[in-house]
């Protein structure tokens, strides 16, 4: 996954990061957390661990794509102030010390598939917690996956690419498979296609705060996309907001 999507990532994913920012930063300031080193899990392209790293916060992006991380760095290259990246899975990963705060953005805790692993990923991020420490991540709900991903086709196109991928969600296992078609114009104007399947797991909330409390974080709060509001029965993403306990 992410190969050559790596490559126009940026330019279809349709995030607005200051927004995403802003809300981390408000969910920190609400429970009292003034973080200074804060880890990315699953950081892609780093548009979170960068413009974090230009607010002043020392930043670690850990992601299992060398091409994501590649893309990252360069990205990095120009600013002053460097963060550090790591090529790991977020399911396994090692740090030299502990971290103030984590967040995973994106859905990227969707792509975990079995729920042990999931638990362990929750460990993990609890075990390199400082106490006190604050976990903020998002998933995309069971009702997304059923009502609007789907057995549905979507693309998209730039200047110099196209995207179509199709979505198929099986209820038995809760599994949404992306058959993602990528395009990309060659020197000769022509295009060239390319394939990659991304798969990723839906989660009911009730599970992900028993793996949370099972993983010895305490639960906080769950809040509808980008709101303090509480998730409703047809909310397509939900943050969740853990805490590290002494």
């Amino acid at each position: 996954m992410y190969n050559k999507f790596s490559d126009i990532y940026d330019n279809f994913i349709g995030i607005d990061y200051p927004e995403w920012i802003s809300y981390i930063e408000s969910i920190w300031a609400k429970f009292g957390a003034q973080p200074h080193l804060v880890l990315d899990l699953a950081c892609g392209t780093g548009n979170f661990t960068i413009p974090l790293t230009a607010k002043g916060y020392d930043m670690i992006g850990i992601d299992n794509s060398a091409e994501m991380l590649s893309h990252a760095q360069d990205k990095a290259s120009d600013t002053s102030e460097q963060p550090l990246f790591i090529l790991q899975d977020m399911r396994s990963f090692e740090l030299y010390g502990t971290v103030d705060a984590c967040i995973c953005m994106i859905d990227s805790i969707n792509y975990i598939l079995r729920e042990d692993e999931l638990l362990e990923t929750f460990r993990l991020v609890r075990n390199y917690l400082n106490p006190g420490g604050l976990f903020v991540f998002d998933i995309n709900t069971v009702y997304k996956f059923r009502h609007v991903l789907g057995d549905n086709s979507f693309s998209d196109i730039s200047d110099d690419a196209a995207i179509v991928w199709e979505n198929y969600y099986d209820e038995g296992t809760e599994i949404n498979e992306y058959f993602v078609n990528i395009f990309t114009v060659r020197n000769d104007g022509l295009y060239e296609r390319h394939e990659e399947t991304h798969i990723q797991r839906a989660y009911e909330a009730d599970f992900v705060r028993r793996s949370l409390i099972d993983s010895g974080l305490e639960l906080l709060a769950t809040y509808g996309a980008l709101t303090f509001d509480v998730p409703s029965d047809e909310s397509e993403k939900i943050f969740f907001v853990a805490r590290k306990t002494v």
